[in-house]
């Protein structure tokens, strides 16, 4: 049930003056303090973090218009494809070939309706070509289309020095050569560039072990296993631990590659509202009643997925809260740390140490190289006897090459950074400073009247836009003032939540995040994309835990 008068989510639950009921007996919740109480089967568990996230409503109107926007460019691209179907327009798209009219179609033609009609329509503020290191600042080849985005040419103009506030480099890592990764140069010099093996033949190198050895003394568990892709350490690696006869309990909101390991895996999936942990426990508990469907047998596993960070969001998984039901329900959990380790947490260490709470908790770490570290590739991580079986049964392991040795030792050099082995703490200045950056960001962001989504901590901060038509105009305006942005719209979000998804950076100086601001509110204004009332409320698809009322 929405909140007509907005209020603040704290720990997943909307906090106002109406008597909630929802099974547990007491809750507590201090705005400045850092206390929660809940009463779960007897005990009481006190949490030492305080859990803030916004999701504000949209107002009326902007919903309204929204919806007229895509149903006006639908209108236009029927018109559009009549003209290309009758040769009035010409059609740039695939098409079958004569030859072949007979044949089952190989290009859906519905299916690529929304490509056609309106993506191509602002398909020049993505793939934007960058040609220098992902630093703070980086450098765009500037291009042209002369045939309405479908094709691109470059003019040989290259934009200097603009602000970088779309890549994930959170600790600033992801840089331009300098003496610090010479190490990185000499492994190059000794090893090669590749591997040419998977783990299991002739891939495992001694830098390999070195970097499992360290990413466990890092996150503080018993083993750790690396991949050469974070994509596919999650698609390959869920086959492994789950399949037919096994229940997979998934977040509404998790990646992609979350979705299709889970889906490869064979085992029946559920979803859950985002973050709603009575959504979660409505399944756990007719999980555990009711049994598989028709022959009511028990599930051989239940397997709850979940992300520390997550990506279009910017909200932080309720571990605590999760971690108490799968404990209550004897299921297992899997958390994608891609978006979290390295950026949140005193240390950099995750959503674990967050919230204060044990690694070995989790049955499951994920987590990329990709973002905080500068680098690539994945790692699952837990107990010993997880990763020899995963070892043996992953089909990264199998299948797919190792990891190349420099991007190894790019991320042994900075996991050595972060923990205060290379003899400095800079590794822990960067962390403070993101922490630093991404709350004045969020604060300036809310204080000029926008609509931001997510945790107050989280780094990746999505400002909505919703209008299809203010989503291309927001970006191009941004770049000609020399500020790169990423802008996301449908499938990746709601159809009417397109939003441009800014992540901060350790590596941005308190000037750059003024210019970006001072930029911002210009764009406010211009496009009028001020839609907040400065009402926090609980989006209702998120967070009506009210819908799910549990009996004692």
């Amino acid at each position: 049930m929405a909140n007509p008068g907005g209020g603040t989510v704290c720990n997943g639950k909307l906090h106002n003056h109406k008597k909630q009921s929802n099974g547990l007996q007491s809750r507590n919740c201090t705005k400045n303090g850092i206390v929660k109480e809940a009463q779960q089967n007897g005990k009481t568990h006190f949490y030492d973090k305080l859990i803030v996230e916004s999701f504000e409503e949209a107002p009326l109107h902007v919903m309204v218009f929204t919806y007229m926007g895509y149903g006006i460019g639908t209108l236009f691209g029927y018109l559009r494809d009549f003209l290309r179907n009758w040769g009035i327009e010409k059609c740039n798209a695939a098409v079958e070939r004569k030859e072949q009219r007979d044949f089952v179609p190989l290009y859906q033609d519905f299916e690529n309706f929304y490509t056609r009609n309106l993506y191509m329509r602002i398909r020049d503020n993505w793939n934007r070509p960058i040609c220098s290191a992902p630093g703070p600042l980086f450098d765009v080849m500037e291009r042209v289309s002369d045939d309405y985005n479908w094709t691109f040419r470059f003019t040989g103009r290259v934009i200097k020095d603009v602000i970088n506030m779309g890549s994930y480099n959170f600790l600033g890592l992801a840089a331009k050569y300098d003496e610090s990764m010479r190490t990185i140069k000499d492994v190059l010099e000794v090893y090669g560039t590749g591997v040419s093996s998977t783990r299991h033949e002739m891939g495992t190198l001694d830098k390999h072990k070195e970097l499992e050895d360290l990413v466990a003394k890092f996150l503080n568990v018993e083993a750790a296993m690396v991949f050469g892709m974070g994509f596919a350490t999650n698609s390959m690696n869920i086959p492994a631990l789950v399949g037919k006869g096994c229940l997979i309990l998934s977040d509404e909101l998790n990646h992609t590659s979350l979705v299709l390991g889970a889906r490869l895996s064979g085992a029946t999936i559920r979803i859950f509202k985002h973050n709603n942990t009575q959504s979660l426990e409505k399944l756990l508990r007719d999980a555990v009643i009711y049994g598989q469907p028709r022959t009511r047998r028990a599930w051989k596993k239940i397997l709850i997925l979940v992300e520390g960070v997550y990506s279009m969001e910017g909200s932080i998984v309720h571990l605590p809260q999760i971690i108490a039901l799968k404990k209550k329900y004897k299921a297992y959990l899997y958390m994608d740390e891609a978006h979290s380790i390295g950026a949140v947490g005193p240390t950099g260490r995750g959503v674990t140490e967050f919230f204060g709470l044990d690694p070995h908790e989790v049955d499951v770490l994920m987590g990329t190289f990709t973002k905080s570290f500068g680098a690539a590739g994945g790692y699952i991580a837990g107990r010993k006897d997880l990763v020899d079986y995963l070892r043996v049964h992953s089909h990264s392991a199998v299948y797919a090459s190792s990891m190349s040795p420099p991007i190894a030792e790019q991320i042994i050099r900075s996991l050595k950074h972060l923990m205060g082995l290379d003899g400095t703490t800079q590794g822990l200045q960067r962390v403070r400073q993101l922490a630093k950056n991404t709350r004045y960001f969020r604060q300036r962001l809310q204080e000029m009247g926008f609509i931001i989504y997510g945790n107050e901590n989280a780094p990746v901060v999505p400002l909505l836009l919703y209008m299809p038509g203010k989503v291309a105009a927001f970006a191009r305006h941004m770049l000609e003032k020399k500020i790169g942005v990423v802008v996301v719209g449908f499938p990746a979000t709601p159809l009417a939540e397109a939003r441009a998804r800014f992540c901060v950076s350790a590596a941005h100086t308190r000037e750059m995040l003024d210019t970006v601001l001072e930029a911002l509110d210009e764009m406010g204004d211009l496009l009028q994309l001020k839609y907040s009332r400065h009402k926090k409320s609980a989006r209702p698809e998120l967070y009506d835990e009210t819908s799910f009322e549990l009996e004692d």
